[in-house]
């Protein structure tokens, strides 16, 4: 399959999702919101499981946003997406510097649908992992992604991020394997009471079935994700035969935008990192000790 085909499935099945997740908060089923939008309900049935040949309409797309009370960031997220089928681009850089309503959004949709996350995070606690007070002060930081002198939207932004964690307990929870440098213990974020709450909550995390944490000491040397930096690697559900039905992601985050890459060699190019990582971190065990002990730490201090 080639990759503009593969990179439009994804997309297509997104749009889906997040039609179906509106049209279900607006308290209608399939057959009352083809009946207000004067179509077939095989139509929607389509456009919420991401068919192929489904062709989207601005006009189409915006009725369906109206009947369905979406908000102006969905609204916007949608008219791109499905715009995005209209005219063949390859969707995932399209989105690079654009604003959080866009390039994370896209994420968040597909960091929910996704069977395995594996993320590396070389200065940060990764956000599904944050706690609040913790999340508070890292998006104070400048972004291009947030206003942080608006202080709703800041708020906003925190409540997201803990919302988010949700994803870890839900039925059918993803598996989760993260990997954090040393560093990201080591350097404070706020006060040494929000550092300790924020490592007591990473072991507390680990506890779950789905998620493990390891940590790259700095005593491991040199490893493939300094060349690399932060990133998450995502892998989505198969089909009853155990066909792909959507490629892996590799997903990277800068200050101003994001990157999804989908083509094999580039996903590949990450799954080699990964794999020579995991040769030199910590097992679970022994990571688990030394966020304890880093913990009390600053506990003591």
């Amino acid at each position: 399959m080639s990759q503009s085909v593969t990179g439009t499935t994804m997309l297509r099945r997104q749009i889906g999702r997040k039609f179906e997740s509106l049209r279900r908060a607006a308290g209608l089923t399939m057959e009352q919101a083809a009946e207000q939008l004067d179509r077939a309900r095989a139509t929607l049935h389509r456009i919420e499981n991401g068919a192929e040949h489904v062709r989207y309409r601005q006009a189409d797309v915006q009725q369906m946003l109206d009947l369905y009370g979406a908000s102006t960031e969905d609204s916007e997220l949608l008219l791109a997406m499905t715009a995005a089928t209209r005219e063949n681009k390859n969707w995932w850089h399209d989105y690079v510097g654009s604003g959080l309503p866009r390039w994370f959004q896209l994420y968040i949709g597909l960091e929910s649908a996704a069977s395995r996350i594996r993320q590396y995070e070389s200065e940060l606690v990764p956000g599904l992992l944050q706690t609040r007070a913790y999340a508070e002060r890292v998006s104070r930081l400048p972004s291009g992604g947030i206003d942080t002198s608006d202080d709703e939207t800041h708020q906003r932004a925190v409540q997201l991020r803990v919302e988010r964690q949700a994803l870890l307990t839900r039925f059918s929870p993803p598996q989760l394997s993260v990997i954090l440098n040393e560093a990201v213990l080591r350097r404070p974020v706020g006060s040494k009471e929000i550092m300790a709450e924020q490592l007591h909550q990473i072991v507390k995390a680990a506890e779950l079935p789905n998620v493990t944490v390891r940590v790259m000491e700095f005593s491991a040397g040199l490893h493939a994700g300094m060349t690399a930096g932060g990133f998450s690697m995502l892998e989505f559900p198969r089909d009853a035969t155990g066909r792909e039905v959507e490629p892996p992601v590799t997903y990277i985050e800068s200050a101003t935008g994001a990157i999804y890459l989908d083509k094999p060699h580039e996903t590949a190019v990450y799954g080699a990192i990964w794999a020579d990582m995991t040769s030199r971190v910590l097992n679970e065990s022994r990571s688990m000790s030394l966020i304890q002990r880093v913990a009390e730490e600053y506990s003591r201090a």
